[in-house]
């Protein structure tokens, strides 16, 4: 399998240069799998280990550990996790590898059976003992093997995330402003593996924010389990709005992208803020999970379907050119054909720029696991094509729509084998979810990180093509 191996580090928060041979105490791998929280906590990790003196390497080949930071939230990420620490115990067992330690949520959500079922792992860490990440290498690195786990409750405040070493590319980051989750959605284990919510201080997050932009950020992506529920087990109401107030005031900023948005304590003056704001791009995520009254309720959501439809009317309203990002499940059990018809007709009449759909993954440690009537594989991969035909066909016109008219692009990499060619994308596109732009470069040329005012010129399916109207900046 091909693996997510971190190869250097980029905006670390503090600034850190690569540290040669001689000056290391050891040499370390990384790979980084799950979703942008798990990112964070791979990047404190990493700044933590290189304070200490460790040096990361982009092939564990030859080094003196790897860590994989695994993600357990559903099945086919488990799959791969577990993919991930087999081949690496395979280096090990070659010789080629002495040691592996391994981190996040699947450890966390299955640490007896997986030091059961792997006895050669050297170090494991739960979700929230990463930052004994410097303790449990030492240990291995020493020879000492006494104490290889490590697993602490969740803490009661959001841990701080003040020592990255960034593995993004240098101009975008993504900023965590809380930790858990108190809903109780009935497929979800995310509860059981990061804890109850907990929310970061504003001053904290605020602080992460400006170092960020310091060290050359000029996207954040603002990431949790529940946005919306910012600050309401800190301060007794939820405080995203002045968070948010707070974060569009810093210089320096260019985009701020609104993850994870529950679809609940979103009320006019957030969508005033949004709408009104410098630097915060007319972009939410929102995942929604279903349409069917029916589904919501065994889904345990605590919303409904006219609620929700009034709230997406009200944001579209309030919030010019507003992109929205959603995600369905289908399969869920007790599913009826009359369900997924209801559902089809949300997305029809709402016209989501971006969406994606999911087959349910049962997961044995939750409610919805005991739930009766269950829905077959195939047929809930049948309803799931379904709702993706429709999805395409939506984005592929609003891409068509797209054609003439300007937009800022920011440059993220070359386009390999096609000098002068390189990767972007708009306000409309987060990283590693959305499509893509391909700009080539005009009378001036372009690099990573800049920004360049383009004509959407034509479209490939999901992605854009453009030519810069303004010199980059």
């Amino acid at each position: 399998m091909q693996l997510p191996i971190i190869s250097a580090p980029n905006n670390a928060e503090p600034q850190a240069a690569p540290l040669a041979d001689g000056d290391a105490r050891g040499s370390y791998a990384v790979i980084s799998l799950g979703c942008p929280k798990n990112t964070v906590d791979t990047e404190q990790m990493l700044g933590q280990l290189h304070e200490f003196g460790y040096r990361l390497v982009d092939n564990p080949d030859g080094a003196d550990f790897v860590v994989v930071n695994t993600c357990g939230f559903i099945d086919s990420a488990r799959q791969e996790s577990m993919g991930a620490i087999d081949e690496m115990l395979d280096l090990k067992q070659q010789g080629k590898l002495r040691g592996v330690i391994v981190t996040g949520c699947l450890a966390e959500r299955q640490r007896d059976q997986l030091m059961a079922a792997r006895p050669e792992i050297d170090g494991m860490l739960g979700v929230f003992g990463r930052d004994d990440i410097v303790d449990v290498a030492n240990r291995f690195v020493d020879g000492i093997a006494e104490q290889r786990t490590v697993f602490r409750p969740a803490p009661i405040q959001a841990l701080p995330d003040n020592r990255r070493l960034g593995i993004t590319p240098q101009h975008f980051a993504y900023l965590k402003i809380s930790e858990g989750c108190d809903r109780l959605c009935t497929f979800c284990a995310i509860p059981k593996m990061r804890g109850k919510h907990a929310s970061k201080p504003i001053e904290q997050v605020v602080a992460e924010a400006r170092r960020m932009a310091e060290s050359g950020v000029r996207e954040l992506n603002v990431v949790a389990q529940d946005t919306t529920y910012y600050g309401l087990d800190l301060y007794g109401q939820t405080r995203l709005n002045e968070l948010l107030q707070q974060l569009d005031a810093i210089d320096g900023l260019d985009w701020i992208r609104l993850m994870y948005f529950y679809p609940m304590y979103i009320d006019d003056q957030l969508l005033d803020t949004i709408a009104s704001a410098k630097r915060i791009v007319p972009y939410i995520d929102m995942p929604l999970q279903h349409a069917s009254d029916s589904m919501l309720r065994r889904m345990s959501r605590r919303v409904n379907r006219a609620d929700t439809e009034v709230l997406l009317k009200k944001m579209r309203s309030r919030i010019d050119n507003l992109v929205m990002r959603t995600t369905f499940i289908t399969g869920f059990p007790g599913e009826t054909e009359q369900d997924v018809d209801q559902l089809y007709e949300f997305i029809e009449t709402h016209q989501f720029e971006r969406l994606g759909i999911f087959t349910y993954s049962l997961e044995p440690d939750t409610p919805a696991a005991k739930l009766p009537n269950p829905v077959p594989a195939d047929v809930a991969e049948a309803r799931r094509a379904r709702l993706m035909q429709l999805q395409q066909e939506m984005a592929f016109d609003w891409n068509q729509q797209r054609i003439g008219t300007q937009a800022d692009v920011l440059i993220d990499r070359p386009l390999p084998d096609q000098p002068g060619v390189w990767i972007g994308r708009t306000a409309a596109d987060a990283p590693d979810i959305d499509g893509l732009v391909f700009v080539s470069e005009q009378d001036s040329p372009l690099d990573q990180g800049l920004m360049v005012r383009s004509e959407i010129v034509a479209s490939q399916g999901y992605d854009l093509v453009a030519v810069p109207t303004e010199a980059p900046r």
